[in-house]
């Protein structure tokens, strides 16, 4: 069955639709799995950077995770407190703006990564003259993989640098498992272990060292969560990071996600604009329209004067800036309408302004904010 009504009063097309039903619902998944594996939730909100599903994530979650310190304003005008910046900010302007996130918002906790003794300099020199603290986790990463130490043998000067540093203080360890291509292969898994596990030797070398009550033990994704909690450190605190869970999709996360009951939350709406060769169908949305960095869209509904057909054919081949070309078109005719499903969530909500959030029979406009 369509997740979305055939006959929703659109205005303009293509359109990106949300399933409210479904966001609650993997959002309430989410939070059982993370109790149940002695974790907690810091959602990677810049999936889709939108205030009302934000703050449907906040009320469950220790936290949020943004990869930017611009998310980040977003984030604490949107009532977070608690801020982990999954990525290295090093650039002075960046660093100043979180001191000045901080000295506004006297309850709000950030937290950042480093991998190197500059990394660490860069978030000291905006630090070094103010009473407000920056909470600082190693980052742990794989040969050939982003940022990252890229040996345990690397943790103990970098944890020292950051203990001598003015204004930062250790405060735990961070890890990304998902770097690793996104599939269960018994080859890909090991790799996936091996790095859990090396964060987890790390944090437990420097236990003594953490300047904070509790530590943290940050993880992210939402693709191999089951292989994070099996490396857990005892007496941490283990804040799990993943962000496409609350919409989910068609494709990368449908195939690998461990979460059973998790439901694609957004499609992209779409006319058949032509019908210029037997089987061969030209639809209204292109790559400005939909996320295609990890495999290209599918069709998942067709509609035609507000009715749901039977389920569509046609394959999605190729993609221009605003159209999308389907072979095996079946029975699509200009005029009709198709439902597209994505794979990779993050990379779907930056290409729109405003979002069609479908609640029942009401409808309300949703505004990603990139």
């Amino acid at each position: 069955m369509p997740t979305f009504s055939a006959d929703l009063h659109l205005t303009s097309l293509p359109q990106l639709l949300l399933d409210v039903n479904a966001i609650n619902a993997n959002i309430a998944l989410k939070e059982q799995w993370a109790a149940e594996h002695s974790m907690v939730l810091a959602p990677h909100i810049k999936t889709t950077m939108t205030r009302e599903i934000v703050q449907r994530q906040l009320p469950g979650s220790w936290g949020v995770t943004v990869a930017t310190p611009a998310q980040a304003a977003h984030a604490v005008g949107w009532g977070a407190r608690r801020i982990l910046i999954a990525n290295e900010v090093v650039f002075p302007p960046l660093v100043h703006e979180l001191r000045r996130l901080l000295e506004v918002n006297p309850s709000l906790e950030v937290y950042c990564l480093v991998d190197s003794s500059a990394a660490v300099s860069a978030l000291a020199g905006g630090f070094e003259d103010t009473d407000r603290q920056l909470f600082v986790l190693l980052d742990v990463g794989i040969p050939g993989g982003r940022t990252g130490i890229r040996a345990a043998a690397e943790a103990a000067a970098l944890a020292a640098a950051v203990m001598n540093a003015r204004g930062l203080r250790l405060a735990g360890i961070s890890a990304y498992e998902g770097i690793a291509p996104n599939v269960r292969t018994p080859e890909n898994l090991v790799v996936i272990d091996a790095h859990c596990r090396t964060a987890m030797e790390v944090f437990n070398s420097l236990r003594d060292q953490f300047e904070v009550e509790r530590p943290l033990f940050s993880v992210g994704g939402s693709a191999f969560q089951d292989r994070a909690a099996q490396f857990l450190p005892e007496g941490a605190l283990s804040v799990l990071r993943s962000g496409c869970y609350v919409i989910h999709d068609h494709g990368t996360y449908a195939d690998v996600s461990p979460l059973p009951g998790l439901r694609a939350a957004a499609v992209v709406r779409a006319v058949v604009l032509s019908v210029p060769e037997e089987g061969r169908a030209i639809l209204g949305a292109g790559k400005r329209e939909l996320a295609y960095d990890a495999g290209l869209p599918t069709l998942v509904a067709h509609h035609r004067d507000g009715i749901a057909l039977a389920e569509p054919t046609g394959v999605v081949v190729r993609l221009f800036d605003h159209h999308a070309g389907v072979d095996s078109a079946g029975s699509l005719q200009v005029g009709d309408t198709v439902d597209l499903g994505i794979s990779h969530p993050c990379s779907v909500f930056d290409r729109w302004r405003t979002a069609l959030a479908v609640h029942g029979n009401s409808t309300e406009l949703w505004h990603p904010q990139f």
